[in-house]
């Protein structure tokens, strides 16, 4: 009984988590975006223009490299600026 309380403790944490989940140029962060900024920053230092040099391990920063050579602005939204 206490593993189906605690799993069911997780899936409500886990639920809340992603229904406040901040986005940054429309990528969704699993933390405080700070690897989707590393990626955009990166990429902006070094002038990156093709997608294929946003290929690391992290999904983040791979994600935030990308939104730069899309044109992204590289900005963090939270869902809190819906209400405004």
């Amino acid at each position: 009984m206490k593993t189906l309380y605690a799993m069911a403790l997780l899936v409500s944490m886990l639920n809340s988590t992603i229904a406040s989940a901040d986005t940054f140029d429309d990528y969704e962060c699993t933390d405080d975006c700070s690897g989707h900024q590393a990626g955009y920053d990166w990429a902006e230092e070094k002038g990156i223009v093709d997608e294929d040099s946003c290929s690391t391990p992290s999904q983040s920063f791979n994600e935030g490299c990308q939104s730069f050579v899309q044109g992204g602005s590289g900005t963090i939204s939270s869902d809190d600026d819906d209400d405004e």
